[in-house]
């Protein structure tokens, strides 16, 4: 049970909190028996000094309860914000352990709401949990015991009164807890929406979708909105019905109390006691109905934890590392799928030690498919993929990326400044190794001008996308790794620096993978890969694929073409 290993830590503040909330309501259990006292003793028999004294037992016992409230106050929070920060954790690492299937099926907006608001109402359940759930059943039953040693016949009110109110909490529990769920669900799709537009803001105006967002935006909220005033309505009910049935229980103790003080075998006090002891129980089942619903929230918070803490990657970790070969990679009849199709079929090639690869075809053709399964991204449907001449199943994840330097196709920064987002992959990098990257990855330029120290916002968003794009690289490059993978990662940048960083890259001693639409791009590469439909159409250099390979002539053909129009 996850909630036990989180909760575990802070056990001991959670008993304390525990025991001085029933000290608490022990010393509020002895209020009513105080106040009958003052009336049977000291207003009856018109006693100031019984009166004086009980006042004193009462500013006693409220000044005691106070006193244990504030403790237990401090260690429930205690308790609960540490088993929210152990959870969070839990959670953080569970998710970071994830391959891109896991990542793929649950997707980033109910992550993110499941981290964040889902644990918040479950810290709130263990706070209230210590705060209340030990008090309300407490004075439930001590006022109960306490209705029987006033009077037997009248308690009888109470045993009455009492499977009425648990009878009303279960109808009205057992109706709401499906809505709350339901409502989580759409918390999702409500987070989903709000970062879909959030970072499609540009395209949204450049289209002048605004008014149709917002239309998407308001379905959304008003289903959430419904939902939650159904499970409102239904919880509101609680509270009424609890106090019709509790005044019920009130009205039958006035009436056969009247009728056993004319008979003198009960106290005006004693009645007054009853009443309050029946107050008690009218309160404690109104917050312990209010801990019910919470209970109720929190359950479908929990079992949405559980979901992504029960989530495991079906990529299983090796426990070798690299050794040396001059054959790097070697792909041996792969095959791909992805749960809504096949993108890689029967894939087979080999790349030797500082060879530069290019990998093209069209939209769909399985170029990044083919690159993320070299780092285990994703494992292979059939067949299997060698580094250096073993199997990468049997690498240490650890051992394995960091032979690799991979630049994806969306270029992604962190916030900080340059120089930490360069030290990402190799902490210990000299600012000789920061410089040579940054020549490489042709972003020396404009560095120098804003300085390693300058700012770099979340996501990168204070730079362009062609510095971005030069700094992933340069990143990738720091890391010194023996496979450089680029996935379409120069698109943003002009002909002419795309050039420069090609012939700049030729310089390193490291086998590199270049993705690209551009013939440009991949044309100097010792052999090109020419992917159609998730197929190898043609191996080779640019030459012998322009004899041989009709793809490789068509998409040559085509952007020659393009260039003609544009001059």
């Amino acid at each position: 049970m996850y909630w036990k290993k989180c909760i575990k830590p802070y056990r001991w503040q959670a008993i304390i909190g525990f025991f001085f909330k029933m000290t608490e309501a022990l010393f509020e259990l002895c209020v009513p028996m105080a106040v009958a006292r003052v009336i049977d003793y000291g207003v009856a028999k018109n006693d100031p000094q019984m009166i004086m004294k009980m006042a004193w037992v009462l500013f006693g016992l409220a000044i005691g309860g106070y006193c244990c409230a504030i403790v237990c106050q401090y260690f429930a929070s205690l308790s609960s914000q540490g088993f929210g920060t152990i959870m969070r954790r839990e959670m953080f690492n569970a998710i970071n352990d994830y391959d891109y299937d896991n990542l793929d099926e649950m997707g980033t907006p109910t992550l993110i709401t499941r981290i964040t608001n889902d644990v918040n109402q479950l810290q709130d359940l263990v706070a209230m949990t210590i705060r209340l759930v030990s008090r309300s059943p407490f004075l439930i039953i001590g006022s109960l015991v306490a209705a029987f040693m006033i009077n037997v016949q009248i308690a009888l009110i109470f045993l009455i009164i009492s499977p009425m109110i648990a009878f009303s909490i279960y109808w009205i529990m057992s109706h709401t807890q499906p809505l709350y769920r339901k409502i989580q669900s759409i918390l999702d799709e409500v987070s989903s929406l709000t970062r879909e537009n959030l970072s499609g803001v540009r395209v949204i105006r450049a289209f002048n979708k605004q008014k149709e967002e917002y239309q998407r935006f308001e379905e959304t909220i008003d289903r959430q909105t419904y939902t939650q005033r159904h499970a409102g309505n239904l919880a509101a009910l609680l509270n009424p019905a609890t106090t019709v049935i509790v005044n019920l229980g009130i009205i039958l103790i006035l009436y056969v109390g009247g009728i056993k003080i004319n008979a003198g075998s009960l106290t005006q006090g004693e009645v007054i006691a009853l009443i309050n002891y029946m107050n008690q129980i009218l309160l404690s089942m109104y917050v312990f109905s209010n801990v019910i619903l919470l209970y109720i929230k929190g359950s479908a918070s929990y079992k949405r934890v559980v979901e992504v803490l029960d989530m495991h990657s079906s990529i299983i970790e090796g426990h070798e590392s690299p050794t040396q070969n001059e054959e790097m990679i070697r792909f041996d009849h792969v095959s791909f799928s992805y749960k809504e199709g096949q993108a890689l079929s029967d894939v087979s090639f080999v790349v030797n030690k500082n060879e530069t690869i290019g990998i093209i075809g069209g939209t769909g053709a399985g170029k990044t498919s083919l690159v993320s399964l070299i780092p285990r991204f994703y494992d292979a449907t059939t067949g299997k993929i060698y580094i250096k001449g073993k199997p990468i199943s049997s690498y240490k994840f650890k051992s394995l990326r960091q032979l690799i330097g991979y630049v994806p196709q969306s270029a992604v920064l962190f916030k900080g400044s340059i120089r930490s987002n360069l030290l990402w992959g190799n902490k210990k990098a000299s600012n000789k190794d920061i410089e040579k990257a940054l020549e490489v990855s042709q972003a020396k330029e404009f560095v120098d001008k804003i300085g390693l120290d300058a700012t770099i916002e979340a996501y990168g968003k204070n730079v362009s996308g062609g510095q971005r794009q030069r700094l992933t690289i340069a990143r990738a490059i720091v890391k010194n790794p023996e496979i450089l993978i680029l996935d379409d990662s120069a698109s943003a940048l002009d002909f002419a620096t795309d050039a420069k960083l090609r012939k700049a890259l030729k310089t390193l001693d490291t086998t590199t993978l270049i993705v690209s639409q551009r013939v440009s791009s991949i044309a100097h590469a010792d052999k090109i890969i020419v992917l159609r439909h998730g197929e190898i159409v043609g191996i080779g250099t640019h030459d012998q694929l322009l004899k041989d390979c009709q793809v490789y002539q068509e998409i040559v053909q085509s952007q020659s073409e393009g260039d003609h129009h544009e001059k």
